[in-house]
């Protein structure tokens, strides 16, 4: 994920966006079309993820998405009122605001990840870590081959107690591989 994104990136993710989905809340619409509008606001946009840990936030959702319809976050204060983080948008473009966009992800999309951005504002204790990825994944790595192994092993001795030589043979090949 990128730290800083172009407007120009920006404009053409939302306009990607808003001609592919349907937005639960026809207010989103209009709120997107505005940032488009303005330059200025637009440089202080930041789409992220888990937008309602910033201090100033919108979560939208599309249609197709389990998503809450919209958020607006502001210090301690939360709200569904769209109008009012109209207005707020309108009436402070030299604050940050993070907006988070619930759709279908999966595939992720370029335009997507062109714009997404670590988000500054998760607390320490459930951001992912790269080492710790790193070592989960050689965990997962150790024991998906130990798994395979213990398989083969048992497949093995029931190749034995069977008397089926062909099948020893093949188990006993497939053993040595994954041992290389």
């Amino acid at each position: 994920m990128k730290t800083s994104v172009t407007n120009t990136e920006k404009k053409a993710f939302i306009r990607w966006f808003l001609k592919r989905y349907d937005m639960k809340r026809r207010e989103c619409v209009w709120i997107l079309n505005y940032i488009v509008g303005h330059d200025d606001l637009l440089e202080r946009i930041h789409f992220v993820e888990e937008a309602h840990f910033c201090p100033r936030a919108m979560v939208m959702s599309t249609t197709d998405s389990s998503g809450i319809p919209f958020r607006f976050y502001k210090g301690n204060i939360m709200t569904a009122d769209a109008e009012k983080s109209f207005h707020d948008l309108r009436l402070n473009p030299n604050e940050d605001m993070y907006i988070q966009v619930n759709f279908q992800k999966l595939p992720p999309n370029s335009n997507y990840l062109a714009v997404l951005e670590d988000n500054p504002h998760i607390p320490k204790y459930l951001q992912s870590n790269f080492g710790d990825r790193e070592v989960a994944e050689q965990l997962l790595d150790a024991s998906i081959m130990n798994f395979q192994k213990e398989t083969l092993l048992r497949q093995i001795d029931e190749a034995i107690d069977a008397g089926n030589k062909e099948r020893f043979l093949e188990l006993t090949n497939e053993l040595n591989q994954l041992n290389a």
